[in-house]
């Protein structure tokens, strides 16, 4: 009697035990990185990149987390947007043990120097702001990203501006960063075809130190070309000051910013008598999103934040989250082999803010669209109406 009662108490500890250790597990949180460049002359991006990874987070929590319970963590790491203090964040994230996967950052060259180190290291990592072709061109197993790339910004531009705007001479400007310089590269392949016909002709090609301040000389050697349109395809904070002097030297022409040049900062920096009229090559902004999930989200930030974020990039960094998520609940699992394989080659149309979300071979987002947007006379971007009847 006494040995049967001992094994009952026994079992009955194993099974009390193991009821609260199942009890902690489905507790316990999945932590996901956010890097991004909290400080640093993109900070604007990253504050919005990592507030919009908490609301995804949030909504997600919300529903009953994933996994039969447990709850999505956001982990936010600064790196200033450059190559250095990438890398070091993400050798903070790796070496974290608790987390899952990472949500990479804002700016193609800290992209590269961070998903080397998750790439050695078996880390699922998602940008959210780098459209640099040859990021996906290293056979990265662990690779992805959720925004476009620049050829299809290249293609776009070159297809849709000497067409609706009539423009034959075309004068282009980067800032010397991995992504200006590929989306210039790019937008030259693309046209190719229109300017060995003589149908446009490149006027002025050139670069710009985007720690300077002052680009009247660059400007003047522009403006002497007489271009039809500028493209600039670097950033917004010296686009800004560009957009500027241009006005104060005088160049009279068409002005369209890759998708890295406007935003609110934009605006607030070259002010509204200067911005108002610029164009933009962009993916749809998230107001124009027409999705259910947009809906749900930008709500949800708007509440949280008081206003919705002033570029995608924010909403493909929530998107990042969204697909971490969607994942580690189908498959049951954070093994990052196990991870990459569903994202690689069985995620489908998975729904997310930006629409459905799927990924190529090499870890690109499928299918994402470009528009025309313009800084309209309150400083907002609308989707331009083509004045061709």
């Amino acid at each position: 009697m006494k040995k049967l009662m001992c094994m009952m108490v026994v079992g009955i500890f194993v099974m009390t035990g193991g009821f609260f250790v199942s009890g902690a597990m489905a507790a316990k949180t999945v932590v996901v990185a956010v890097q991004a460049p909290i400080t640093g002359p993109w900070a604007f991006e990253g504050q919005m990149a990592v507030q919009s990874c908490k609301v995804a987070a949030e909504l997600i929590n919300q529903k009953g987390g994933i996994l039969g319970g447990r709850m999505i963590e956001i982990q936010e790491f600064d790196d200033s947007g450059t190559p250095k203090d990438g890398a070091l964040a993400a050798m903070k994230i790796v070496s974290n043990k608790d987390i899952v996967a990472a949500v990479s950052t804002y700016g193609s060259p800290t992209v590269e120097a961070s998903s080397n180190i998750f790439e050695k290291r078996k880390m699922i990592n998602i940008a959210y702001g780098a459209t640099f072709l040859g990021l996906s061109q290293k056979n990265r197993q662990f690779f992805f990203r959720t925004c476009g790339r620049d050829d299809a910004q290249g293609i776009f531009f070159a297809d849709y501006v000497p067409r609706e705007f009539n423009v034959k001479r075309i004068a282009m400007v980067h800032n010397n960063t991995t992504f200006a310089i590929g989306v210039a590269e790019e937008t030259m392949k693309a046209l190719k075809p229109k300017i060995d016909s003589g149908e446009v002709k490149i006027v002025f090609y050139d670069a710009v130190n985007p720690e300077d301040r002052d680009f009247t000389p660059i400007l003047t050697k522009l403006r002497e070309s007489k271009p039809d349109v500028f493209y600039y395809t670097g950033h917004y904070p010296e686009g800004a000051l560009i957009a500027r002097q241009s006005v104060d030297i005088g160049l009279k022409c068409l002005f369209v910013g890759s998708n890295a040049v406007i935003n609110d900062d934009f605006v607030k920096i070259a002010g509204l008598d200067v911005a108002k009229g610029w164009l933009m090559t962009q993916e749809p902004m998230p107001a124009e999103l027409p999705y259910a999930e947009s809906k749900e989200f930008l709500d949800a930030y708007k509440k949280k934040y008081g206003e919705i974020p002033s570029s995608p990039w924010p909403i493909y960094a929530a998107d990042a989250v969204n697909i971490i998520a969607h994942a580690v609940n189908t498959t049951g699992s954070t093994d990052p082999d196990v991870l990459e394989d569903y994202l690689h080659n069985k995620a489908n149309g998975v729904p997310g803010v930006t629409g459905p979300i799927g990924f190529t071979d090499q870890g690109d987002r499928e299918g994402v669209p470009y528009l025309m947007y313009e800084v309209d006379k309150n400083g907002k971007y609308v989707i331009y109406e083509s004045k061709k009847k």
